[in-house]
């Protein structure tokens, strides 16, 4: 099922990157596969153990601004990250329909931020393998102020810099905690991803509505 906006209500559209416009399934095959292969590797240890010290060190952060850094990560465990992660970016892709929906929201004559936790140097990647900087007011990175959009001073920041109405405001993340983050900020219009990763199945945005096709939500409109 797709939601149902009525678009005069609608000002401001914030859109996260990877999982929403972005196929998540590069960051989980980087972070979660290949990652621990180059990690075991350089450190001549077994994959399982590179995936448990992997795995432990990632949810020691998850959701603080340094879990999304490619530089701390670098440092961290001693590799290159943002070049491991050029060596894969033909990997990058579109979610189904997500060209189409921007060009939409063109048409619409919204005005459209991207909202990502992602590292600046991520989002260079990004852009060079799948090029959306022109359906944007501006990309914005939550290292930028400091904060990822767990936290509500993120959201005060943001706000600082663009001055949208929340209650005339849609955004659009692929986290459940984010979108909780955004809700207690005021956002009043708040959609998940059904599916944000092409190679696994539907994930659960409850209580969030999910949207299931950026196509069926464009045809529902015309």
């Amino acid at each position: 099922m797709n939601p149902v906006t009525d678009w005069d209500e609608i000002d401001t559209v914030l859109l996260d990157m990877d999982g929403t416009i972005l196929d998540l399934a590069f960051d989980n095959y980087f972070w979660l596969e290949y990652m621990p292969q180059v990690f075991a590797e350089k450190n001549a240890i077994s994959l399982d153990e590179s995936r448990k010290f992997l795995s432990e060190s990632y949810g020691e952060l998850k959701g603080k601004l340094q879990w999304y850094c490619l530089d701390f990560w670098s440092e961290k465990l001693n590799l290159d990250i943002p070049a491991l992660k050029k060596d894969l970016g033909h990997m990058v892709a579109f979610r189904p329909g997500a060209v189409e929906f921007l060009e939409f929201l063109s048409d619409k004559k919204k005005s459209v931020y991207l909202a990502t936790n992602a590292h600046r140097k991520t989002l260079e990647i990004k852009m060079l393998n799948a090029d959306f900087n022109q359906y944007f007011c501006e990309l914005t990175s939550s290292h930028d102020f400091g904060h990822p959009k767990e936290e509500q001073e993120y959201w005060h920041l943001l706000r600082e810099k663009f001055p949208f109405d929340p209650q005339r405001t849609l955004f659009i993340d692929d986290s459940v905690t984010v979108l909780e983050s955004a809700k207690r900020f005021g956002i009043k219009h708040l959609y998940g991803i059904l599916v944000p990763d092409s190679r696994k199945g539907p994930i659960n945005s409850s209580p969030f509505e999910s949207i299931a096709s950026f196509e069926e939500w464009i045809a529902n409109e015309k």
